[in-house]
Formats: C-alpha cells, sequence, structure tokens
C-alpha cells in the first residue's frame, strides 16, 4: 500500500510541477503563430507527434539523469538547487514579461515548415529547459533515496510525464478556442498565475538543495 501511495504523490507532484513549465498555453499560441500555411488536419497530426516526441525526450532525460549526473560529477543537491533557480527564473519571465516585447517570436523559416512537430513545438518550446531541469531534478531526488520503493517512483514520474503530454495535447488541439475564449489578456493572466507557481515551486527544490547540503557529512570535510 505504502508503494501505491508513493506511486500517487510522485505523478501528483511531478505532475503540478511539469504543467506550469510546459505552459502548453504558450505552447499553443505559438502553434497559432507558425501554423497558418498547415490544414486543420495537417496541424492536428503535428500536434500529436510533438506531445509524442516530448514525452519521449523527457523519459529519456529522466532515465538517463543520473548519468549524467555521474560523467559531469554533479550531486544531488547541486543539481536540486541549480533546478530550482531555473524554474523560478523561468516563473520569474512569466511573472514579469518585459513591457513592448512581442509574446512570441517567430523565424520567417519556421512560419514555412512543412514539420513544425519536433522544432520548435517538442523542444524547445515543450520539453524546453525548464522541463528537462525538472526531471533531471526528479531523477537525482529518487536516486538519493533509501530503500525499494525507486520503481513506484519512477513510474509515478514516467506517468506524470504521459499525463502531462496529454494536457498539452488537448490544450493545443483546442488552440484556435481556447484563445477565443480566454482572449490576449485571459492568456496572459494564466501565464502569470502559473508564473507564480513556478517561482514557489523553483524556491522550494532550493531550499531542499540547501538542506540536503547541509546535511552532508562530506560537505563539511
Amino acid at each position: 500500500m505504502s508503494g501505491l501511495g508513493d506511486f500517487l504523490s510522485w505523478v501528483g507532484v511531478t505532475l503540478i510541477t511539469l504543467v506550469p513549465i510546459i505552459n502548453p498555453i504558450s505552447a499553443a499560441v505559438l502553434l497559432l503563430s507558425i501554423s497558418t500555411h498547415l490544414t486543420v488536419q495537417e496541424r492536428n497530426r503535428q500536434v500529436t507527434w510533438a506531445c509524442i516526441y516530448m514525452t519521449g525526450i523527457l523519459v529519456t532525460f529522466l532515465l538517463a539523469g543520473h548519468l549524467v549526473m555521474l560523467v559531469f560529477g554533479i550531486s544531488i543537491p547541486g543539481i536540486r538547487i541549480a533546478g530550482g533557480l531555473v524554474i523560478g527564473l523561468l516563473g520569474f519571465r512569466m511573472l514579469f514579461p518585459e513591457e513592448n516585447k512581442p509574446a512570441v517570436v517567430v523565424d520567417p523559416e519556421v512560419e514555412q515548415k512543412r514539420d513544425i512537430s519536433f522544432s520548435p513545438l517538442a523542444m524547445p518550446s515543450l520539453a524546453g529547459p525548464g522541463a528537462i531541469a525538472t526531471v533531471i531534478t526528479m531523477s537525482s531526488t529518487i536516486n538519493g533515496r533509501q530503500g525499494n520503493d525507486k520503481p513506484w517512483a519512477y513510474a509515478g514520474v514516467v506517468i506524470a510525464i504521459v499525463l502531462a503530454a496529454l494536457v498539452s495535447w488537448l490544450v493545443l488541439r483546442g488552440a484556435g478556442g481556447l484563445r477565443r475564449v480566454l482572449g490576449i489578456n485571459g492568456v496572459n493572466s494564466l501565464s502569470r498565475i502559473m508564473g507564480f507557481l513556478l517561482v514557489c515551486i523553483g524556491a522550494q527544490f532550493v531550499i531542499n538543495g540547501v538542506r540536503d547540503l547541509m546535511l552532508d557529512a562530506s560537505f563539511w570535510q
């Protein structure tokens, strides 16, 4: 039962953290800007593949996160602090966007691409630096745990990534209607709410990293 509870806890925490970072509403605005030359059927197909690519990218970084830490000699507290700073920076940018700066800056070449699913939709829009830093931080947290519940934790994070991809797919598929319902002011307001959540999540990651560092005996040697 504890394994199931741990699984559900990882699903909830990861999903709550990932969705604001991925920010599918912002991705939907980008999609509308770069898909004017595509039919509705082509755009929907691109959206589906973008969410598949996003899932693959994040799961790969989740499973390879520990290997990345070993190769570059990064400690668990270090990656938690770094991940928290990245997430917090993204949150501040969403909370306080630069005045008179377009919400989406699109390369003219991108506007004519027939395949926009991997770039720029999947990466760097959906699976951007913040999302990648988050899953690597989750990987480091799981590997720092004791006991035999790591498979439950990994399974919970993978399911959360899939659910985040599903949320992104639903938002992107309804991109046209979303803009009509919320309007520009509604989209900006929702983006700022997500930004505040990211700042809080990033601060908590940093707090956890500093706490673990202070409790690490090797740090004081």
